[in-house]
């Protein structure tokens, strides 16, 4: 016989239900959320969410380490000693190749992914990661030779996506029920801290010139790994890790702990044990490494589309993109990566209080249809500056056209790009992905992901740097096509998911 659904809170249920009773239960924990709310309302400033603030903080550096990297790879494409020590330009293929070593990287890290934080538990992934980044930054700081930089980078892309793929899913288990979405939105903001320390420090080493110029901006990559690596074994591991490995009493611990203000029959903690008896599979696919089949038991799907919106071109090779508008002086193309990356982040951390407000969906489409709105009149505007005289000379360098308008109005669609993509695609390109997945699916389906993520961004990192040299502002046409397809896209096939508890999130999809 199906359960009530409005059961006292404190019900754990041990019998096995049929499928029919499914959405019951489901139904069952959503009021149980709405009872704990009511009976114990959370705080932002008591003492255990506080705590688990400062450790999300270890999980935050893995986006700040992904942001550092890909403004890193921009900014020294910018600078003039790097591209004379190793006789590259800002595009063309061997740019791209660069560039694209860390998604090799990455690639290379998926079978590790899943494995890793299943078997070890959440935190591990945050220390691998964190040390191949170290590993790889010494390699690449002290390299003499391309072969040795782009070895460099390999290790880097390993870490960088071993991380990107632990962080955001520590981050959501760790936090409060009331709090997880807005934390885990926050999460991929975090991306741009790392873009805006790595373009101020660039920035600054354009003053020192020569080689130290860039060479110490690749060292500072070593900073935020080094947080990860101290901080990491003592941070609490995810509670839902040692309860499905059988420890029930340290993930009582944890819970009672962070979320239950140290009362273990707190109604936060009852909900959370009430999910995990009811949704978690203590012998589920995540016991065993070769088993990916449950991804395939769930309508979501994690898409590449964020990483073709463009804005990987403006990450990677936004000086390029500025010599098509103009900007072509070091100084000049710094200070415009700067003050680009810290309007970026004040729009994603904006889109980030909004997710449950606006919902998923409408930030989605908003982002995704103006993306290709401003592309569209991307092209325009540097068409037109092209016909003033832009391109390239006979050597390769490029040739400064006459119009001031086009150029204005193509630095200004820069920045319009940055806000519109910010406020929807930067917050929910980690969070949705996290939450429409259950645990047992969530490390693989996470190196799943990043596998895909990675093919992706190896097309943009070998093919956008190519096009931008060859058909300069014609790049553009394509992604404001491909936006609107994705904007589309998420009209007709995503699910929303704003107030939805995860374990409903996870049976609805």
């Amino acid at each position: 016989m199906a359960k009530k659904i409005n059961e006292p809170i404190n019900a754990i249920h041990h019998e096995k239900t049929d499928e029919n009773e499914a959405p019951t239960q489901v139904i069952g924990i959503a009021n149980a959320f709405d009872q704990a709310m009511t009976q114990e309302p959370p705080h932002i400033f008591e003492r255990g969410q506080i705590m688990t603030i400062v450790v999300s903080l270890v999980g935050f550096c893995c986006s700040t380490a992904a942001g550092y990297d890909a403004s890193l790879i921009n900014n020294l494409f910018q600078n003039p000693w790097f591209r004379e020590t190793y006789n590259v330009e800002s595009s063309g293929i061997w740019a791209g190749i660069v560039a694209s070593m860390m998604q090799v990287g990455g690639v290379a890290a998926m079978p590790f992914i899943g494995p890793t934080m299943d078997y070890f538990g959440r935190r591990s992934g945050l220390f691998l990661g964190a040390l191949s980044i170290i590993i790889g930054t010494i390699i690449q700081g002290t390299s003499t030779t391309a072969g040795q930089f782009m070895g460099g980078r390999f290790f880097i892309g390993f870490g960088v996506i071993m991380n990107g793929a632990s962080g955001p899913i520590y981050v959501l288990e760790i936090n409060h029920p009331a709090y997880r979405s807005v934390m885990g939105a926050l999460y991929n903001t975090l991306y741009f801290s790392g873009a805006i320390i790595a373009a101020g420090a660039a920035r600054g080493g354009l003053d020192i010139g020569g080689n130290a110029s860039w060479r110490i901006i690749t060292w500072l990559q070593c900073l935020f790994a080094g947080i990860i690596i101290v901080s990491s074994p003592w941070i609490p591991e995810s509670p839902r890790w040692p309860y499905v490995h059988n420890k029930r009493e340290k993930a009582l611990a944890v819970l009672a702990k962070y979320h239950g203000r140290g009362n273990p029959e707190s109604p936060w903690v009852k909900l959370q044990l009430q999910e995990y008896e009811e949704f978690l599979n203590l012998d589920g696919s995540d016991k065993r490494w070769w088993d990916y089949r449950a991804l395939f038991h769930t309508r979501a799907s994690v898409s590449v589309a964020a990483q073709w919106a463009g804005n990987s071109v403006l990450s990677y090779f936004l000086g390029a993109v500025l010599e098509t508008a103009g900007y072509s002086d070091p100084i000049q193309q710094a200070n415009i990566t700067l003050i680009n990356n810290c309007q970026q982040w004040a729009f994603a951390i904006l889109g980030a209080c909004y997710v449950e407000r606006v919902g998923r969906r409408p930030l989605l489409m908003f982002s995704f249809g103006g993306c290709s709105i401003t592309w569209a009149g991307m092209a325009i505007a540097s068409s037109e500056f092209a016909k003033s005289g832009s391109g390239l000379n006979p050597d390769g360098s490029p040739s400064v056209g006459t119009s001031v308008a086009a150029s204005k109005a193509s630095l200004g669609l820069i920045f319009i790009f940055g806000s519109i993509f910010s406020i929807g695609i930067t917050p929910l390109q980690s969070l949705y992905p996290m939450e429409a997945l259950s645990y047992e699916m969530r490390a693989k389906g996470s190196a799943l992901s990043t596998l895909v993520i990675s093919a992706a961004m190896l097309l943009n990192q070998f093919a956008w740097p190519v096009a931008i040299r060859n058909i300069t502002w014609k790049t553009y046409i394509i992604f404001a096509v491909w936006n609107m397809v994705q904007a589309a896209t998420i009209f007709f096939f995503i699910l929303e998911t704003k107030n939805r508890t995860v374990s409903k999130i996870c049976f609805e999809i």
